[in-house]
């Protein structure tokens, strides 16, 4: 038997996640708020997790089709902003769906995944057809969401190949570990990044130069942010095969004298 939506709603309240203090103000304090009110929704309603992924791909996807189709001005921004606003939400719902059902999935986070992926690269090169198709601006502009599809996918798979690099070497981040580590300053460093922003940014799309101004300074701080990023996890990664190389000198070295394989006392515990 299904929940009611007050009774999905309180169990969704005592069954979040703690929020990294470095995650960006609209993700943190907006989207998870509105992720729990869908979620609740659709627990009452019996969704499955994967069930609201598809109507988070769904909202974001038709986004996407008005962005590329439908002449620019300030009512398409409007409904383009809503739609991918209104995914979002749905994509953070999947997931508590997922811990308030007890039905978290391998397969549920790989289609999530795959989802986030897709509108990663698509959404960019959906502005790309809006601002080529538009008599408004010099066709010149189509380069900066094309640069906005390189550092998005870029960016998504290298945090997604960081992470699972590092749990091969069964680290977890800090921000797993201790949620509150991350300082409030990067936290506010990162808004820019915030796909939240993104999505709300388009309200502007009818305003075509405030908006193009809007997404250059969203583009940029993300490339900065990648170059900064990429070259910190190299560096952790690289400390890491460091330290394996140094457990596995010291696990095979075997002192003069001794016999063969190394005692208790060689081999770390």
């Amino acid at each position: 038997m299904n929940p009611t939506y007050r009774q999905a709603l309180a169990q969704l309240r005592g069954a979040q996640k703690p929020a990294a203090r470095s995650a960006p103000a609209y993700s943190r304090f907006v989207n998870r708020r509105w992720g729990r009110y869908l979620a609740a929704g659709a627990a009452s309603r019996g969704l499955s997790p994967d069930a609201v992924t598809g109507i988070s791909a769904l909202c974001t996807f038709s986004g996407i089709a008005v962005l590329a189709l439908v002449p620019i001005s300030v009512g398409s921004g409007v409904l383009v902003a809503f739609l991918l606003a209104l995914g979002y939400a749905f994509d953070s719902a999947d997931g508590q769906v997922a811990r308030l059902q007890g039905r978290s999935s391998t397969a549920g986070e790989w289609l999530d995944h795959v989802v986030d992926a897709a509108k990663s690269v698509i959404l960019p090169l959906g502005l790309g057809v809006a601002l080529w198709r538009s008599d408004a601006v010099d066709d010149r502009w189509v380069v900066l969401p094309l640069v906005s599809t390189v550092v998005t996918s870029v960016l998504f798979f290298a945090m997604i190949l960081t992470e699972q690099l590092r749990r091969v070497h069964g680290v977890r981040s800090r921000a797993d570990v201790d949620p509150g580590s991350r300082s409030w300053v990067r936290a506010l460093l990162v808004i820019p990044m915030d796909y939240g922003v993104l999505c709300w940014s388009f309200v502007l799309l009818g305003f075509l130069p405030v908006f193009l101004g809007v997404y250059t300074v969203i583009t940029a701080a993300s490339g900065l942010f990648l170059l900064l990023a990429a070259a910190k996890w190299y560096r952790e990664l690289a400390a890491l095969d460091a330290v394996r190389a140094t457990a596995g000198a010291s696990q095979t070295a075997v002192p003069p004298g001794a016999s063969g394989s190394p005692s208790a006392e060689q081999v770390p515990a």
